[in-house]
Protein backbone atom coordinates (compact mmCIF):
# COMPACT_ATOMS: atom_id res chain seq x y z
CA UNK A 1 0.00 0.00 0.00
CA UNK A 2 1.02 3.33 -0.82
CA UNK A 3 0.29 6.53 1.46
CA UNK A 4 1.08 10.04 1.11
CA UNK A 5 1.76 11.97 4.41
CA UNK A 6 1.71 15.89 3.60
CA UNK A 7 3.41 18.41 5.92
CA UNK A 8 1.53 20.70 8.43
CA UNK A 9 -1.08 23.02 6.40
CA UNK A 10 -1.01 26.76 6.55
CA UNK A 11 -4.00 28.61 6.13
CA UNK A 12 -5.43 29.19 2.96
CA UNK A 13 -1.87 29.01 0.71
CA UNK A 14 -1.36 26.00 2.01
CA UNK A 15 -5.12 24.84 1.34
CA UNK A 16 -4.67 26.40 -2.49
CA UNK A 17 -1.44 24.28 -3.07
CA UNK A 18 -3.44 20.90 -2.38
CA UNK A 19 -6.20 22.02 -4.61
CA UNK A 20 -3.85 22.72 -7.96
CA UNK A 21 -1.89 19.94 -7.18
CA UNK A 22 -2.87 17.04 -4.47
CA UNK A 23 -4.81 15.19 -7.90
CA UNK A 24 -1.44 15.22 -9.80
CA UNK A 25 0.55 13.96 -7.46
CA UNK A 26 -1.57 11.31 -6.27
CA UNK A 27 -1.93 9.85 -9.88
CA UNK A 28 1.49 10.19 -10.18
CA UNK A 29 2.70 8.54 -6.96
CA UNK A 30 0.21 6.35 -7.16
CA UNK A 31 -1.20 6.83 -4.01
CA UNK A 32 -3.80 4.47 -2.22
CA UNK A 33 -4.21 7.22 1.34
CA UNK A 34 -3.21 10.60 1.63
CA UNK A 35 -3.05 11.80 5.09
CA UNK A 36 -2.46 15.39 6.44
CA UNK A 37 -1.90 17.01 9.39
CA UNK A 38 -4.24 19.95 9.67
CA UNK A 39 -3.59 21.86 13.17
CA UNK A 40 -3.20 25.09 10.85
CA UNK A 41 -5.15 24.53 8.24
CA UNK A 42 -7.87 27.13 8.96
CA UNK A 43 -6.69 30.80 9.23
CA UNK A 44 -3.02 29.48 10.43
CA UNK A 45 -4.31 27.90 13.64
CA UNK A 46 -6.61 25.46 14.49
CA UNK A 47 -9.51 23.70 12.06
CA UNK A 48 -13.14 25.04 11.36
CA UNK A 49 -15.58 22.33 10.07
CA UNK A 50 -15.76 24.25 7.00
CA UNK A 51 -12.21 23.84 6.29
CA UNK A 52 -12.06 20.13 7.03
CA UNK A 53 -14.99 19.36 4.42
CA UNK A 54 -13.16 21.33 1.73
CA UNK A 55 -10.00 19.16 2.39
CA UNK A 56 -11.80 16.08 2.43
CA UNK A 57 -13.20 17.21 -0.82
CA UNK A 58 -10.11 17.76 -2.55
CA UNK A 59 -8.79 13.95 -1.44
CA UNK A 60 -7.41 14.10 1.93
CA UNK A 61 -8.85 10.37 3.38
CA UNK A 62 -7.14 11.23 7.19
CA UNK A 63 -6.31 14.38 9.34
CA UNK A 64 -3.92 14.35 12.33
CA UNK A 65 -3.65 17.41 14.48
CA UNK A 66 -1.24 18.60 17.40
CA UNK A 67 -0.91 20.90 20.16
CA UNK A 68 -3.09 23.64 18.14
CA UNK A 69 -5.77 21.42 18.32
CA UNK A 70 -8.09 23.19 20.23
CA UNK A 71 -6.93 26.81 18.74
CA UNK A 72 -10.19 27.13 16.95
CA UNK A 73 -13.01 25.83 19.45
CA UNK A 74 -15.30 25.06 16.79
CA UNK A 75 -13.85 22.07 16.77
CA UNK A 76 -15.51 20.83 19.85
CA UNK A 77 -18.36 20.36 17.94
CA UNK A 78 -17.43 17.91 15.01
CA UNK A 79 -14.56 16.11 16.45
CA UNK A 80 -15.97 13.76 18.73
CA UNK A 81 -18.73 12.88 15.40
CA UNK A 82 -15.71 12.40 12.44
CA UNK A 83 -13.32 9.55 12.57
CA UNK A 84 -11.34 10.93 9.86
CA UNK A 85 -9.76 13.23 12.54
CA UNK A 86 -7.51 12.06 14.84
CA UNK A 87 -6.02 14.29 18.04
CA UNK A 88 -3.18 13.33 19.62
CA UNK A 89 -3.58 10.24 22.06
CA UNK A 90 -1.25 11.12 24.71
CA UNK A 91 -3.88 14.47 26.22
CA UNK A 92 -5.45 13.31 29.76
CA UNK A 93 -7.35 9.92 29.42
CA UNK A 94 -10.81 10.46 29.74
CA UNK A 95 -11.66 14.19 29.50
CA UNK A 96 -10.41 15.08 25.79
CA UNK A 97 -12.68 14.95 23.07
CA UNK A 98 -11.86 13.03 19.77
CA UNK A 99 -9.39 10.19 19.34
CA UNK A 100 -5.94 9.42 19.48
CA UNK A 101 -5.81 6.47 16.83
CA UNK A 102 -8.14 5.22 14.75
CA UNK A 103 -8.06 2.07 12.19
CA UNK A 104 -9.18 2.61 8.35
CA UNK A 105 -9.79 0.23 5.52
CA UNK A 106 -8.92 1.07 2.33
CA UNK A 107 -8.90 -1.72 -0.75
CA UNK A 108 -9.31 -4.16 1.77
CA UNK A 109 -6.52 -3.55 4.11
CA UNK A 110 -6.57 -2.36 7.43
CA UNK A 111 -4.34 0.01 8.72
CA UNK A 112 -4.35 2.49 11.71
CA UNK A 113 -3.20 5.79 12.50
CA UNK A 114 -1.84 7.21 15.88
CA UNK A 115 -1.17 11.13 16.54
CA UNK A 116 1.09 11.19 19.32
CA UNK A 117 3.25 15.16 20.92
CA UNK A 118 6.10 15.34 22.02
CA UNK A 119 6.85 16.76 25.72
CA UNK A 120 10.31 18.61 24.95
CA UNK A 121 9.36 22.37 24.85
CA UNK A 122 5.83 21.47 24.42
CA UNK A 123 2.46 21.45 26.76
CA UNK A 124 2.71 19.26 29.27
CA UNK A 125 1.44 16.04 27.72
CA UNK A 126 1.46 12.45 28.80
CA UNK A 127 4.59 10.06 27.92
CA UNK A 128 4.29 9.39 24.27
CA UNK A 129 5.97 6.08 24.82
CA UNK A 130 4.26 5.01 27.22
CA UNK A 131 0.84 5.77 25.40
CA UNK A 132 2.40 4.35 22.22
CA UNK A 133 2.77 0.77 24.21
CA UNK A 134 -0.63 1.41 25.44
CA UNK A 135 -2.15 1.55 21.95
CA UNK A 136 0.32 -0.93 20.53
CA UNK A 137 -1.22 -3.51 23.19
CA UNK A 138 -4.55 -2.58 21.49
CA UNK A 139 -4.10 -2.97 18.17
CA UNK A 140 -3.92 -6.58 16.27
CA UNK A 141 -2.81 -5.25 12.72
CA UNK A 142 0.08 -5.15 9.99
CA UNK A 143 0.24 -1.02 9.35
CA UNK A 144 0.32 0.81 11.67
CA UNK A 145 1.31 4.91 10.87
CA UNK A 146 2.72 7.17 13.65
CA UNK A 147 2.43 11.27 13.38
CA UNK A 148 4.98 12.54 15.92
CA UNK A 149 4.14 16.09 16.16
CA UNK A 150 6.85 17.45 18.29
CA UNK A 151 9.68 19.99 18.81
CA UNK A 152 12.94 18.23 19.41
CA UNK A 153 14.68 16.33 16.98
CA UNK A 154 16.20 14.00 19.86
CA UNK A 155 12.64 13.17 20.64
CA UNK A 156 11.27 12.49 17.42
CA UNK A 157 14.48 10.21 16.62
CA UNK A 158 14.22 8.07 19.80
CA UNK A 159 10.82 7.34 19.14
CA UNK A 160 11.49 6.13 15.56
CA UNK A 161 14.23 3.46 16.82
CA UNK A 162 11.69 2.90 20.15
CA UNK A 163 8.89 1.68 17.67
CA UNK A 164 10.94 0.44 15.34
CA UNK A 165 9.58 -2.83 14.18
CA UNK A 166 6.35 -2.23 15.95
CA UNK A 167 4.72 -0.14 13.43
CA UNK A 168 5.12 0.79 9.72
CA UNK A 169 6.06 4.25 9.83
CA UNK A 170 6.97 7.20 12.41
CA UNK A 171 7.16 10.75 10.87
CA UNK A 172 7.59 13.93 12.59
CA UNK A 173 6.00 17.10 12.44
CA UNK A 174 5.40 20.39 13.38
CA UNK A 175 8.40 22.06 12.99
CA UNK A 176 7.31 23.15 9.21
CA UNK A 177 10.99 22.49 7.95
CA UNK A 178 12.08 18.70 6.21
CA UNK A 179 14.44 16.98 7.22
CA UNK A 180 16.62 15.13 4.37
CA UNK A 181 17.29 12.20 7.12
CA UNK A 182 14.33 9.89 5.24
CA UNK A 183 15.21 6.20 6.23
CA UNK A 184 14.13 2.79 6.63
CA UNK A 185 15.17 1.69 10.34
CA UNK A 186 17.09 -1.90 11.03
CA UNK A 187 14.15 -3.10 11.81
CA UNK A 188 11.72 -1.73 9.01
CA UNK A 189 9.93 1.37 9.76
CA UNK A 190 10.40 3.90 7.57
CA UNK A 191 11.24 7.44 9.17
CA UNK A 192 11.90 11.02 9.21
CA UNK A 193 12.21 13.48 11.72
CA UNK A 194 10.01 16.05 9.94
CA UNK A 195 7.75 16.15 6.79
CA UNK A 196 7.52 20.33 6.68
CA UNK A 197 5.16 22.39 5.43
CA UNK A 198 2.47 22.83 2.80
CA UNK A 199 2.31 26.74 2.95
CA UNK A 200 3.75 30.06 2.33
CA UNK A 201 7.16 29.76 1.16
CA UNK A 202 8.60 33.13 1.83
CA UNK A 203 7.64 32.94 5.40
CA UNK A 204 8.69 31.85 9.24
CA UNK A 205 6.98 28.34 9.40
CA UNK A 206 4.04 29.82 7.11
CA UNK A 207 3.37 33.61 9.07
CA UNK A 208 4.25 36.55 7.47
CA UNK A 209 8.43 37.16 8.23
CA UNK A 210 7.91 41.09 8.86
CA UNK A 211 5.81 40.22 11.87
CA UNK A 212 8.23 37.41 13.03
CA UNK A 213 11.20 39.63 12.71
CA UNK A 214 9.56 42.66 14.61
CA UNK A 215 8.64 40.57 17.28
CA UNK A 216 12.15 39.18 17.93
CA UNK A 217 13.72 42.53 17.30
CA UNK A 218 11.66 44.42 19.43
CA UNK A 219 10.09 41.80 22.26
CA UNK A 220 6.95 43.13 22.10
CA UNK A 221 3.89 41.02 21.54
CA UNK A 222 2.39 40.86 17.53
CA UNK A 223 -0.65 39.60 16.05
CA UNK A 224 0.21 36.22 13.51
CA UNK A 225 -0.75 36.49 10.06
CA UNK A 226 -0.61 34.00 7.15
CA UNK A 227 2.14 35.30 4.68
CA UNK A 228 0.96 35.66 1.29
CA UNK A 229 2.96 34.94 -1.90
CA UNK A 230 3.93 31.58 -3.89
CA UNK A 231 3.65 28.46 -1.68
CA UNK A 232 5.15 25.17 -0.97
CA UNK A 233 3.81 21.57 -1.10
CA UNK A 234 5.94 19.27 1.51
CA UNK A 235 5.42 15.58 2.17
CA UNK A 236 6.65 11.73 2.02
CA UNK A 237 5.34 9.14 -0.32
CA UNK A 238 6.35 5.73 1.46
CA UNK A 239 5.09 2.11 0.57
CA UNK A 240 4.45 -0.74 3.47
CA UNK A 241 4.14 -4.39 2.41
CA UNK A 242 0.71 -5.27 3.12
CA UNK A 243 1.45 -8.70 4.22
CA UNK A 244 4.07 -7.85 6.75
CA UNK A 245 3.80 -4.01 7.64
CA UNK A 246 7.07 -3.32 6.88
CA UNK A 247 8.63 -0.37 4.93
CA UNK A 248 9.38 -1.24 1.38
CA UNK A 249 10.02 2.82 0.26
CA UNK A 250 10.26 6.23 1.91
CA UNK A 251 10.71 9.27 -0.07
CA UNK A 252 10.75 13.07 0.18
CA UNK A 253 7.93 15.52 -1.88
CA UNK A 254 8.39 19.11 -2.29
CA UNK A 255 8.22 21.80 -4.91
CA UNK A 256 6.48 25.22 -4.99
CA UNK A 257 3.71 26.41 -6.63
CA UNK A 258 3.48 30.45 -8.16
CA UNK A 259 0.39 32.48 -7.24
Amino acid sequence: MRFLAIGDVVGRPGRNVLKNSLSKVKENYRIDVVIANCENAAGGNGLTKKVADELFDIGIDIMTMGNHVWSNKEIFSFIDSEQRIIRPANYPEGTTPGRGYNIFEKNNIKFAVINLCGRVFMDNFDCPFRKSDEILKKLDINIIIVDFHAEATSEKIALGFYLDGRVSCVYGTHTHVQTADEKILPNGTAYITDIGMTGPCDSVLGVDKEIVIQKFVTMLPVKFEVAKGKAQFNGIVFEIDDSTGKAISIDRISFTLEE
